[in-house]
């Protein structure tokens, strides 16, 4: 796995830190694991504030900017993801955007970026197309694309009675067989580490439930919550759980090593006993 950047890293902490503030030193020390220094933390912060990404709290300590406060709720979102599911009556929900162009980078990358988000794939040209199981109703869509980024002029709408080769092009728009298998391999990870982190020093078992977690948060953010029978929607459901189970501890991991450095702090707690917390 990569080494993520100061910057990346410091998001990642204030989206799992859930609306509470970073302090300077607990990005100094979650840093610190991954061989990044205090002055590249320092740096980071500060064009993290110019891009109005991280905004001071109160003294020495940082929350969610409002460039970033949007995508963190859907980001954060991820452990109710299910609730969002409803039975595929076979129709589908189409997004055209036509008319939108394609000239604005910057509206463009937010638009595909907020598609994709919903598990939308492009089926013809701007015209973009999923199962329509998600969500109440195509209003709630509408809104929920128009909150991520796609211009409230993108025409959104349901789609049904599509004959058999439109179908055969719609369905290959996703590869629901690796998604299937990536939902049971990430698992088995998931399951394999939780096993083993007791016997992992502290230090070592926050890096690594740092970079698994992340992994496991963006299958779930980015997945497309097919239906059956695109994917196995019985393991998309085990996989969740798991990473449920998994973040859980790791945030209990990530505390106690905050806890261990504060200047009053007895010895640090070995990854066993942090991970019998409740």
């Amino acid at each position: 796995m990569t080494q993520p950047a100061a910057k990346h890293l410091i998001l990642d902490l204030l989206v799992a830190k859930d609306g509470e503030p970073l302090q300077v030193r607990e990005a100094i020390i979650a840093c610190r694991l991954f061989g990044l220094t205090e002055n590249s933390v320092r740096v980071a912060l500060a064009r993290l504030a110019a891009e109005s990404l991280v905004e001071g709290a109160e003294r020495g300590s940082y929350r969610l900017g409002p460039s970033a406060v949007e995508l963190s709720e859907e980001l954060t979102a991820w452990r109710t993801v299910e609730t969002r599911l409803r039975r595929w009556s076979g129709a589908y929900l189409m997004v055209s955007c036509i008319s939108l162009g394609r000239v604005d980078r910057t509206a463009l990358a937010r638009r595909e970026r907020a598609l994709e988000m919903l598990g939308f794939r492009e089926w013809d040209k701007s015209l973009y197309v999923r199962p329509d199981n998600v969500e109440g109703n195509v209003d709630t869509v509408r809104r929920r694309l128009t909150k991520l980024g796609v211009e409230p002029a993108a025409a959104v709408f349901v789609a049904m009675g599509f004959d058999a080769a439109q179908e055969a092009r719609i369905r290959a728009l996703w590869d629901g067989e690796a998604l299937s298998n990536a939902y049971r391999t990430l698992g088995a990870q998931l399951e394999d580490w939780l096993a083993r982190a007791p016997e992992l020093d502290l230090d070592v078992a926050a890096r690594e439930a740092f970079l698994l977690g992340g992994k496991a948060i963006r299958q779930v953010v980015f997945d497309p919550l097919l239906p059956e029978p695109f994917v196995d929607a019985a393991a998309r459901a085990a996989f969740i759980e798991c990473a449920r189970r998994y973040v859980g501890v790791g945030h209990r991991i990530w505390r106690a090593l905050f806890d261990s450095e504060r200047p009053a702090a007895a010895a640090a707690p070995s990854a066993a006993a942090v991970s019998r917390l409740h």
